[in-house]
């Protein structure tokens, strides 16, 4: 037999403290943010969480990271919030930006649901898996926190975000944590009269990593989306070395010169993206 769930009873301080959440426009809070807003000392403001964690009120994402349960949800107990903000909320005042497919989702370059949140920083964080929402934290340089813009998820929360040109260049750079080389190229046509040609290019050359100038070159002419002044950009920053244009794909398929590629992915499969 199923024990009954607790009820969720408000004290007085847990009270303060929502109502002090609500008007901070807040969902995602701290022990340090209990102790401001409830004036207890910490030892007294970890234990009031403790109780409201027990009784459904608030979800640990992380020790010492808490969110709000909304009271709609009537008895339910866990909840995770929006995984954006609360991706944002986990890198803990760190740089950062959602990246990779995530930022894909949001800038609707997918047409599949994302389970996976991806947030790049130069802060090494742990990923974790929250409710069955895995996020994931991707180390990035700090001199490569460029190309990063802002992101409304509701009326007052924002969060940020790589831009259209830096999505493409994350994706081309590590297409695994995109679903490969195709998804990339997909989310490049269904957006291609948004991009920024000569951004993107400059973006590239700005990381110097062989083989995100590589496939973006490759791909930009295979979809004719860069007249050849542009192309030539990228194919002078060549070295004679070859890259996989899929890391995760197996390592087959023809060379190919110009772009210093192995192509392991089938260049009709990649063509095909343009009449879908």
């Amino acid at each position: 037999m199923k024990k009954n769930p607790q009820l969720k009873t408000v004290g007085p301080q847990t009270a303060r403290l929502i109502a002090g959440l609500y008007d901070r426009v807040q969902t995602t809070f701290t022990n340090s943010d209990v102790a401001a807003i409830t004036g207890l000392e910490a030892n007294s403001a970890r234990s009031l969480v403790r109780k409201a964690e027990v009784r459904g009120l608030v979800t640990r994402l992380k020790p010492g990271l808490f969110v709000l349960v909304p009271p709609e949800l009537g008895s339910a107990a866990e909840f995770s919030g929006n995984p954006y903000l609360t991706a944002r909320a986990m890198a803990g005042g760190a740089e950062y930006y959602i990246s990779h497919s995530s930022a894909m989702e949001l800038h609707r370059m997918v047409t599949q649901p994302q389970f996976t949140v991806f947030t790049s920083t130069p802060k090494r964080l742990r990923s974790r898996t929250i409710l069955g929402t895995e996020f994931r934290f991707v180390f990035v340089k700090a001199e490569h926190m460029y190309g990063v813009g802002t992101h409304w998820i509701t009326k007052q929360d924002s969060v940020r975000i790589s831009d259209l040109e830096r999505t493409l260049i994350d994706g081309l750079r590590q297409p695994e944590y995109c679903g490969g080389i195709a998804e990339v190229a997909k989310g490049l046509w269904l957006l291609r009269e948004d991009l920024r040609t000569s951004l993107v290019i400059d973006y590239a050359l700005r990381l110097r990593v062989g083989s995100v100038i590589r496939r973006l070159g490759y791909l930009l002419e295979l979809y004719h989306l860069a007249p050849e002044p542009e192309l030539q950009r990228l194919r002078s920053a060549l070295t004679a070395t070859y890259s996989l244009l899929d890391p995760v794909m197996p390592k087959e398929g023809q060379h190919i010169a110009r772009w210093r590629l192995r192509l392991n992915v089938d260049a009709e499969e990649l063509d095909a993206i343009r009449s879908a």
